[in-house]
């Protein structure tokens, strides 16, 4: 697992920079309702999506959450006071305080099925009767673009999918949400060349690939191999899924 405060610095540009927060702030922005006035970004990271949030949606306050500190200091600096640190198991926000959550390439992250449930469960508590939540889903499998890179790769042990579209429509409607949509956008940039997943595997990127070791020297080794080492491949194309909470019948 990478620990995102020393991939602090060096998150943005390793991720393909502002044309893939570009696009994935379009595509969140895509299934927002117009009349949403607030907008938790759970997860921000950098905030470089969250400013881009703020600043495509005139009137939409949009607040970021994060857990790493040298994360939350970069997106504090681009949305000074709108960026709070906390676990987003356990959000420091009442019931029904946001028009719209979201929460971008974090459910993938979770270190258990139960985590992923969990943090679902706390974007809906924290959603209003009406409002929508926002996940990407299944991102591990996007990045198989069905390249020679991903034949080298299919051969390594199989992690856990967290964010299995399955999964999470599941459990959003455990906490009572419905489906309401889904976008996908292309993750400018993240286009894997023979070199660079080399690199990556190196600086534990890969989950049950660990960094040093006799596997990984292997699968080092077959990349290598591969032709054209500094080309990069096809980018991948994320998937967002929407869920809506519905309305209180009780306040109608």
């Amino acid at each position: 697992m990478l620990d995102y405060d020393e991939e602090a610095e060096c998150y943005d540009a390793s991720r393909g920079g502002e044309p893939r927060a570009a696009a994935a702030a379009e595509a969140v922005l895509a299934l927002v309702p117009p009349g949403a006035r607030s907008l938790l970004d759970v997860a921000c990271g950098t905030g470089i999506v969250t400013r881009r949030l703020a600043a495509g949606r005139p009137g939409l306050r949009v607040t970021g959450v994060d857990l790493a500190s040298a994360m939350i200091r970069q997106a504090a600096a681009r949305l000074p006071g709108a960026v709070v640190r906390a676990d987003s198991r356990r959000l420091p926000f009442r019931d029904g305080a946001f028009d719209a959550v979201g929460s971008v390439w974090l459910l993938h992250l979770a270190a258990s099925d139960e985590d992923a449930r969990t943090v679902v469960g706390e974007c809906a508590r924290v959603l209003r009767p009406g409002g929508v939540y926002v996940t990407t889903v299944d991102k591990g499998p996007s990045h198989n673009v069905g390249s020679d890179i991903d034949v080298v790769l299919a051969a390594r042990p199989p992690s856990p999918v967290r964010d299995a579209a399955a999964a999470v429509g599941a459990y959003a409607a455990e906490h009572g949400l419905v489906p309401a949509g889904r976008a996908r956008f292309r993750g400018h940039g993240q286009g894997r060349s023979p070199r660079r997943t080399v690199a990556d595997l190196r600086r534990g990127w890969f989950m049950t690939l660990p960094a040093d070791g006799p596997l990984a020297d292997r699968f080092a080794a077959r990349l290598a191999a591969l032709p054209d080492q500094d080309r990069p491949r096809p980018d991948p194309v994320f998937t967002l899924l929407a869920f809506r909470k519905p309305e209180d019948p009780r306040s109608a």
